[in-house]
């Protein structure tokens, strides 16, 4: 019959009219797509069976009811991001990325600190591409790592995904539960009681003690003290390893979530003037005993003051609702930029700062700030 075309089990007529199937509803196929993958990434999980061969019973992930059709959206980051997963497994096989095959969880925790960097850095210039790029980079860190686990048969991306949404549906009884939590102040105090529920119950031996690179420590750094009655501390969980700062903001913040605080920023100044006051009693006994053998136990004593008026000084950045880390680095760049424009200035007139004196200096410094 002139003007009919067989496709597939279906007759079109007319010639001009699309057959069924390419008349479905429009994402129908990409839905489906979707569906494929997330069984794929699903799949990727491995699971050790158990020493009679049977697999252990998994502890179900809470749900959240979805109702309705996925957004295209959602759609779309479930694909890319099953793409970046199947990416980071093909540079690891045999026949990927020399480069890549080589690295271990040891070997990348200095990208991982460098890519966390480069975010803050992104955040701080407001450019939505370079931020995009930049949380990608860190993203593809996080990837690595669980590619990693999986080959090991140790845990992948899968179970990294699961677990912290089953932590978060945990940790927020107030959305997802029964709880009340009417402030951001009550949510933060909840947030710190449960984690230390969920480490009591790491400590009874509920969870495997397995560490990220091997079986953990006797005595691990973040847990050198109990709470009352023998219970975990609201400090567990802050690792020594952390930068100084940082961990002085961890363990603060942890602290005021539970009530251990100043009531108003005048308490946190006062100490800081206190402390002040001590360091200066310190330099006085130094200039003392500069000759006697008091003078090394000073010198320690003058450390210690000094450690005493940062952590104080990282108090009030955290009662004011600042991040130390974030001000500090603030700081150095304002610092860098003025003295770089002092370095300039300094070379138009033909000198070097070295070669100054230090009232020289103090009037290029204040020219560089009027300009920055």
């Amino acid at each position: 019959m002139r003007g009919e075309e067989k496709t597939g089990k279906k007759v079109r007529r007319g010639g001009g009219t699309k057959n069924r199937r390419a008349r479905k509803a429009p994402g129908k196929s990409r839905r489906r797509d979707s569906f494929r993958q997330g069984r794929n990434l699903r799949s990727l999980r491995h699971r050790p069976a158990s020493p009679s061969g049977a697999q252990k019973p998994r502890k179900l992930v809470p749900e959240l009811t979805m109702t309705g059709r996925r957004p295209a959206a959602q759609e779309r980051t479930g694909e890319w991001f099953e793409r970046l997963v199947e990416l980071q497994a093909r540079l690891r096989a045999a026949d990927g990325c020399p480069w890549d095959r080589e690295q271990t969880h040891e070997s990348l925790r200095t990208y991982l600190v460098e890519e966390t960097y480069e975010v803050l850095a992104a955040l701080d210039s407001g450019d939505d591409a370079k931020i995009a790029g930049e949380l990608g980079d860190l993203l593809l860190q996080i990837v690595f790592h669980a590619q990693l686990a999986r080959e090991a048969g140790r845990f992948d991306v899968a179970e990294v995904i699961e677990r912290i949404h089953t932590k978060m549906v945990r940790r927020h009884p107030h959305v997802f539960g029964e709880a009340k939590a009417k402030t951001a102040a009550q949510v933060l105090k909840n947030w710190e009681q449960l984690k230390k529920e969920e480490r009591q119950a790491e400590n009874r031996g509920k969870r495997d003690t397995e560490g990220f690179f091997g079986p953990a420590k006797s005595a691990g750094p973040q847990n050198d003290s109990t709470g009352e009655g023998g219970e975990g501390s609201v400090l567990d969980g802050v690792p020594r390893t952390m930068p100084a700062l940082l961990e002085a903001y961890q363990l603060t913040r942890r602290a005021a979530n539970v009530g251990f605080d100043w009531e108003n920023i005048e308490g946190v100044l006062e100490k800081m003037m206190e402390e002040t006051e001590e360091l200066r009693a310190r330099l006085k006994e130094k200039n003392t005993n500069a000759e006697s053998a008091e003078a090394q136990r000073t010198q320690s004593g003058i450390e210690e003051e000094i450690g005493d008026l940062l952590f104080v000084a990282v108090n009030v950045a955290r009662f004011l609702g600042a991040d130390p880390e974030i001000a500090l680095k603030k700081a150095n760049r304002k610092f860098a930029g003025r003295f770089r424009e002092m370095e300039r200035r300094a070379g138009r007139q033909g000198r070097k700062l070295s070669e100054m004196k230090i009232e020289e200096m103090e009037e290029l410094w204040q020219e560089a700030k009027r300009q920055r």
